[in-house]
């Protein structure tokens, strides 16, 4: 009796194996031994199939590094879960932050970001980019063009694509997540009349964004409730300098105000870099803070506990933010027409430090300066 012919072993996946790329389904399947329809079953996520025959499949995925082809499941009317992320900058500490903890969020729900830095003016062909990819929605972190944006927005709506707004308050028909800056600055501003301060200098907030604006209107109101006024107790010599680097900037505002005939008790700053650069161009000529006039700051970063004194600033609620975020665009997603618009307003955190203190007087000024 012959001997029975064995039967032909399957090829195993090994680590040896993988040294050339692979760079379609069907040399996958090829390298794990299986047929092409099976793998195609796991990697598509399909029900009915042995455990065995999925883990065989993903293991063979982590030893040669095969992952779908995103575009080609496009032009087969796919899509995986991914999310589209439009930003304004990635120079500003507090957009980082939102943007990495925004990406945690979506990581844990499995969804893929596609992320640009955009011109605050040009954002057409990156939607048009994003929606050529089919992602499940769009973000917009920061501060940008507000016609244009709506207008992208109306687009994204006329597709039945999702989209958020972090930031930019007061869009048509966005939905939105926003940090209330209205009460961010009228909540300081209060806390420097409560210390007698009667004369503000501003470094950086001019301009006719909307959240300078927004921050403008806060302290107009809360100086108003105390018999003053923006025009009469302000004073702003942004138009002195360029801002270039924010540190030299306020380093810069803070020696040209040194100049000025009535030197203001109390600056305010359009953020952390601002505020700590005129701190130090105050120091280098002599004055002291808070002795001699206080310094605030705007979002809370790590930099606010390395400087002397410390310093005093508005707290975004970056967390609360991000979580406000993700539960409205997770919400939405899948469910663009049938949601209506969702606005969420962030409450801001004054937290106060050693570099606002009580106001000095003018003749106390003068006598140092002389």
């Amino acid at each position: 009796m012959a001997d029975p012919v064995p039967f032909p072993k399957v090829p195993q996946p090994s680590a040896s194996r993988n040294k050339r790329a692979i760079r379609s389904t069907e040399e996958f399947a090829r390298y794990v031994g299986l047929a092409r329809t099976t793998v195609s079953r796991v990697l598509n996520g399909q029900p009915g199939l042995k455990q065995k025959t999925i883990d065989r499949v993903r293991r063979a995925m982590d030893e040669t590094g095969f992952t779908l082809n995103a575009y080609a499941l496009h032009l087969k009317g796919k899509s995986a879960a991914s999310i589209g992320i439009c930003v304004e900058s990635l120079f500003t500490p507090p957009a980082v932050a939102k943007l990495a903890i925004l990406q945690r969020k979506m990581r844990g729900r499995d969804i893929s970001s596609m992320i640009e830095v955009v011109d605050p003016e040009s954002t057409r062909r990156v939607i048009r980019h994003f929606m050529s990819m089919r992602v499940s929605a769009v973000v917009f972190i920061g501060h940008f063009n507000e016609a244009e944006l709506t207008q992208r927005i109306e687009e994204l709506s006329q597709h039945g694509v999702p989209h958020l707004v972090v930031d930019q308050a007061g869009i048509p028909n966005a939905n939105t997540v926003a940090l209330d800056r209205h009460k961010a600055m009228a909540d300081m501003a209060r806390h420097l009349i409560g210390l007698g301060h009667s004369s503000f200098g501003l470094l950086g907030l001019s301009g006719a964004p909307r959240s300078v604006q927004d921050r403008l209107s806060g302290m107009a109101g809360a100086l108003a409730s105390n018999g003053m006024a923006l025009e009469r107790n302000t004073l702003s010599l942004d138009h002195l300098h360029t801002r270039t680097s924010d540190f030299e900037f306020g380093r810069a505002l803070a020696k040209s105000f040194l100049g000025v005939e009535r030197v203001p008790t109390a600056f305010v700053a359009l953020n952390d870099e601002i505020a700590v650069g005129a701190i130090h161009g105050f120091q280098e000529a002599g004055f002291r803070v808070p002795e001699d006039m206080s310094v605030s700051g705007f979002n809370n970063q790590d930099i606010c506990l390395m400087t002397k004194p410390r310093l005093t600033s508005v707290d975004q609620q970056i967390e609360a933010t991000v979580e406000a975020a993700a539960e409205i665009l997770f919400g939405k997603i899948g469910h663009a027409a049938a949601r209506r618009t969702v606005v969420r307003t962030i409450q801001p955190l004054l937290i106060v430090r050693e570099s606002t203190g009580r106001a000095r007087s003018a003749v106390a000024l003068r006598g140092r300066q002389g």
